[in-house]
């Protein structure tokens, strides 16, 4: 009940979406004593297969971890300078400079109590992590060669201003690696957001099979997460933003209510 009052909300007042999430990431923050890293959905190739190579304590994130190879495939890395948009928890980023070799990377959240944890948990020497948020992003112009962002948009007060940001700090021929979900309604406004924006579509996909499948396939673990780490009382919330099996959210993808989309864009701009 809560949860629906609260999209009905975001969905009539951006500035509250924004603001409500905020505070939800800065109490989610509390829960550090746990090693979970990442937030999202995850990802499971259509074959099922797990040929990614994984470090053994990285293993039991391989859902999630996969949702990030998906969106960053295709694009080298390798000695560029990466911006994470929404590093929440840090996995996103930390997986990025350990996995990929990339020249720096770059973490920036709306959570400073995320962002306090992301700098006690993760160490590397590439790795930055910085309170800021979407829409006016503290950087400079032509600053990085990939942006990535990857199901955090739907939180933002203003995805036109976010996207509009992504393409500022991005060098010329820079790319936006990007990843979320939407009511199957508002798929035509992401697309014309996306393309006022100014940026050149190279590809674009549907992976909400893919997300499905990697939320039933991981329910069990993260159920198991939330039974020991929090409290009873929250225990539903929490479910339904792990989006466990049988949650509304799950059914939402199911039905075909909601979508989730792979970006690859490049700014164009010369």
């Amino acid at each position: 009940m809560l949860i629906n009052a609260f999209i009905k909300l975001s969905e009539r007042f951006p500035s509250f979406r924004r603001w409500a999430w905020q505070r939800w990431y800065q109490h989610i923050a509390k829960y550090h004593q746990t090693e979970w890293s990442f937030m999202n959905y995850g990802f499971l190739p259509d074959d099922g297969s797990t040929m990614l190579q994984l470090d053994p304590a990285d293993e039991p994130d391989r859902h999630c971890i996969q949702l990030y190879e998906a969106v960053v495939s295709g694009v080298d890395l390798s000695g560029k300078d990466v911006l994470e948009v929404g590093s929440g928890r840090g996995g996103g980023a930390s997986f990025i400079a350990h996995y990929h070799s990339p020249a720096t990377v770059h973490g920036v959240d709306f959570s400073s109590k995320a962002v306090k944890l992301c700098r006690q948990r993760h160490h590397a020497s590439r790795l930055h992590f910085h309170h800021g948020y979407a829409e006016s992003l503290p950087f400079d112009d032509d600053q990085f060669g990939v942006v990535i962002n990857v199901e955090s948009s739907h939180c933002y007060a203003s995805a036109d201003k976010f996207f509009s940001e992504a393409r500022r700090v991005l060098k010329p021929g820079g790319y936006f690696l990007f990843a979320d979900f939407r009511a199957v309604e508002e798929i035509d406004l992401l697309n014309r957001q996306l393309e006022i924006s100014g940026f050149e579509t190279i590809d674009v996909s549907d992976i909400t099979a893919n997300v499905v499948s990697a939320m039933k396939a991981d329910s069990q673990r993260k159920q198991l997460l939330i039974q020991t780490h929090v409290g009873s009382w929250l225990s539903g919330t929490f479910g339904q933003f792990a989006g466990l099996a049988g949650t509304p959210v799950y059914e939402s993808f199911v039905a075909g209510d909601m979508v989730y989309l792979r970006y690859c864009l490049r700014n164009s701009q010369v």
